[in-house]
């Protein structure tokens, strides 16, 4: 796969002496799904702003698309090539209405009236906000802040999106709703990094996993790698997925990544095979 972004011993330190980010050399291909793991304070936000050109690095470099971030004409290719959907939507929301505010971007890209329309019109309904086209985003619930965020960093047809616990404030109906929404983008070759403290949503949706702690990169691998290492995950203040350890009771291989696949493999009865 493509490499899209690429961390060469990036550190990162909000206060002289005191590194949040630490020797991070990582990198993101296409089409991508990463779940990013660990503890608070363990350097997965810092991760994510670095990333998306918000933070520059004290020591290292950031590398999009093959061009090393520079310059600010590099940084500005960054900051549209990678968008950030933030854990606080009230952060991200500044406009009147929902579809100023999903148009904010496209039109500041100088983009033709047509192309900022359609685009706008996707983003909506991506996430089901067709009916929210004017209403003022600060009186919206949590959970329709949050689709609004996603739909506004959508509208800026980035090649890599970043989730800051993207399924927080959702409620049941809609967290669904966004996993198909991921699986969509993901499947149109977008590639997708969520930050996130669900270990059953990682395992279910991702095909890497970066494990970060202390602000150094603890673990990269397959989330089958991952947690099957309890000393690491104990260390970063993880547990095990319930399917995963479900999977490994009933001696199940493949192991289950959702509740069909268990039923699938159990039986109607509750009978293995």
């Amino acid at each position: 796969m493509q490499e899209l972004l690429r961390f060469e011993d990036v550190s990162y330190a909000y206060e002289p002496g005191r590194d949040a980010l630490r020797g991070l050399t990582v990198s993101v291909a296409a089409g991508e799904r990463v779940a990013v793991l660990g503890n608070n304070g363990a350097g997965k936000s810092t991760f994510f702003l670095l990333a998306n050109g918000v933070l520059q690095p004290r020591a290292g470099q950031v590398i999009f698309e093959g061009v090393p971030v520079r310059r600010a004409a590099d940084l500005n290719r960054l900051r549209r090539g990678v968008g950030l959907v933030f854990q606080d939507p009230d952060v991200q929301l500044l406009a009147g209405t929902v579809e100023e505010e999903v148009s904010f971007g496209p039109m500041n890209l100088r983009l033709p009236e047509d192309e900022v329309a359609r685009r706008v019109d996707e983003a909506l309904a991506a996430f089901g906000l067709e009916a929210y086209r004017q209403r003022a985003p600060q009186y919206l619930s949590g959970g329709e802040k949050k689709r609004v965020t996603l739909a506004d960093v959508l509208a800026m047809d980035p090649r890599l999106l970043l989730l800051d616990e993207p399924a927080a404030s959702l409620d049941p109906a809609h967290a669904r709703l966004l996993e198909q929404n991921l699986a969509r983008l993901s499947g149109q070759g977008l590639a997708l990094v969520v930050a996130t403290h669900d270990v059953d949503f990682a395992w279910r949706w991702a095909e890497r996993v970066l494990l970060f702690h202390n602000g150094q990169l603890a673990a990269d691998g397959t989330p089958e790698t991952i947690f099957a290492d309890r000393t690491l995950l104990a260390t970063c203040g993880l547990e095990q997925p319930v399917l995963f350890r479900a999977g490994r009771a009933l001696g199940l291989n493949p192991l289950p990544r959702t509740v069909e696949q268990l039923e699938q493999a159990v039986g109607p009865k509750g009978d293995a095979g």
